[in-house]
């Protein structure tokens, strides 16, 4: 099966500042792949690389065998289209209710009556478990559910990619695993393909199938693999050390 998404020789820079060289990885269709790394390792330069914020200074990235960054602009929007993007902080505009927020994209691209967006909007916000509320403002909410009230956003035009900028950043535990089952349930019943950036162990554990570690120090990937599989059989001390915290005993789901 031809990957989702391929990364080939991708190199990230800002002017002649260096973040990362030569990245190479794929992403199956319908999976959960994490971006893992200690902080300014280049994980949100790749993520903006990857929906299209950032240029690449060399390499490609292809999705379902597309060149994303070797087509013109026309094309690349069709494209992004297709993506649903959920960042830190949620990103709702705060003069408008969670209905209004959610509808929002479905004004902007889709055909859909006034009633018909209404009704999906509303449904997307039950999905994420806000559906009673639909008429509260951003402010009247708390971090755990704006990050679900963005996702909502996020799905609104049934994106065939999803793209998390540190979903679990700010969040108590029992938030962050709410978050992390919707995540899976999005993979588990739409089929959902779903790129991660997190640090957040407890999160890489529990929603992986894929990852890529990137390290600062040397500019580039040090492992790929399902997270469980990376911390029984890596041999390299800094793969094994970011997937205990530095401890030596195993962690896992």
């Amino acid at each position: 099966m031809e990957p989702a998404v391929e990364v080939k020789n991708l190199d990230l820079a800002y002017n002649n500042f260096v973040v990362m060289r030569g990245l190479n990885f794929n992403i199956k269709k319908g999976e959960v792949f994490v971006i893992m790394g200690g902080s300014g390792c280049g994980k949100s330069t790749l993520l903006k690389t990857m929906i299209g914020l950032n240029s690449p200074q060399a390499g490609e990235i292809l999705y379902n065998g597309l060149s994303f960054w070797n087509i013109d602009e026309q094309e690349r929007q069709l494209i992004m289209r297709r993506f649903g993007v959920l960042y830190q902080g949620g990103a709702l505009w705060s003069s408008l209710t969670l209905r209004e927020n959610v509808a929002l994209p479905l004004q902007l691209y889709s055909n859909l009556s006034v009633s018909q967006i209404q009704d999906v909007a509303l449904l997307k916000l039950g999905l994420v478990g806000l559906g009673d509320y639909a008429d509260f403002y951003p402010a009247e909410l708390s971090g755990g559910m704006k990050k679900r009230a963005g996702l909502a956003r996020a799905i609104a035009l049934d994106p065939e990619f999803i793209f998390f900028d540190e979903p679990s950043a700010g969040l108590d535990p029992l938030s962050a695993k709410m978050l992390d089952d919707l995540i899976l349930d999005l993979r588990d019943n739409l089929g959902t393909t779903i790129v991660v950036v997190t640090h957040e162990l407890a999160s890489i554990f529990a929603i992986g199938d894929n990852a890529v570690l990137l390290d600062a120090d040397t500019k580039g990937a040090i492992a790929q693999g399902r997270p469980e599989d990376l911390l029984a059989n890596s041999k390299d001390p800094r793969v094994v050390s970011f997937l205990t915290r530095g401890e030596k005993q195993g962690a896992g789901r």
